[in-house]
């Protein structure tokens, strides 16, 4: 009788040893899993001198309008017009509450070039971006985007009407080198010196930056909610 309560005193030391054992893996290993989720959360992405101008602003709200097209490129003034309105108009807010960028890469980046670029190179521009005067079925001459008119998708919001609402603009420098080399085949010109012009010649509140597709992403680092313009 003696030896089968110590056999069975045993078997319970036993079972009990395997139940703390199971039980210490399975909170050793819910702790590493905590802390991998802890580390992936607590990522934190590098700050570059570039991006700086992002965080330059108290805004309750941030947005990045992204295009890269044409069509984009002027549905986009629509959209941070729509922006402001819906946040007025739906939360009682203030536009300065709201700190909008919109980018200018690929297809759309010669809407982040001034008047006078379109003045040398609106017949080029034009027929680039398959966007001509639908009044006059000719060139631009000037940036249509700052043209009141009400026959774009814009529907009035120009460059400069959003601009003395808060808006500022980026422009792709990578595209913008795409676009001289185009410039200067279609026209005899040189590149450099074709680039070097575009490059002196953005829209008011704007500024180039290294590549549109990589500000896009390094937006959404800065808080800013990433919206595509197609």
């Amino acid at each position: 009788m003696s030896n089968n309560t110590d056999k069975l005193q045993g078997r319970r030391r036993f079972l009990t040893g395997v139940g703390l054992a199971a039980t210490t893996a399975t909170l050793a290993s819910s702790a590493q899993a905590a802390s991998g989720d802890s580390a992936h959360h607590g990522f934190a992405p590098a700050r570059h001198e570039q991006d700086a101008w992002m965080d330059a602003n108290s805004a309750s709200h941030r947005v990045f309008i992204d295009s890269s097209s044409t069509s984009g490129g002027i549905t986009a003034l629509n959209y941070a017009n729509n922006i402001f309105v819906g946040h007025a108009e739906g939360y009682d807010g203030a536009e300065s509450d709201v700190s909008i960028v919109v980018c200018f890469r690929h297809g759309s980046t010669p809407l982040g070039y001034n008047d006078a670029m379109w003045g040398n190179y609106g017949e080029q521009f034009s027929q680039m971006m398959n966007l001509m005067d639908r009044s006059t079925d000719q060139a631009f001459m000037v940036n249509p985007m700052n043209l009141n008119r009400s026959d774009y998708g814009n529907r009035g919001n120009t460059i400069d009407s959003l601009i003395a609402r808060g808006v500022s603009y980026a422009i792709c420098r990578k595209a913008t080198r795409s676009f001289a080399t185009r410039l200067a085949r279609a026209t005899g010109g040189d590149v450099e010196a074709i680039n070097a012009e575009l490059l002196a010649n953005n829209v008011s509140n704007s500024r180039f930056v290294p590549a549109g597709v990589v500000t896009a992403t390094r937006s959404q680092e800065y808080g800013y909610s990433l919206l595509y313009s197609a």
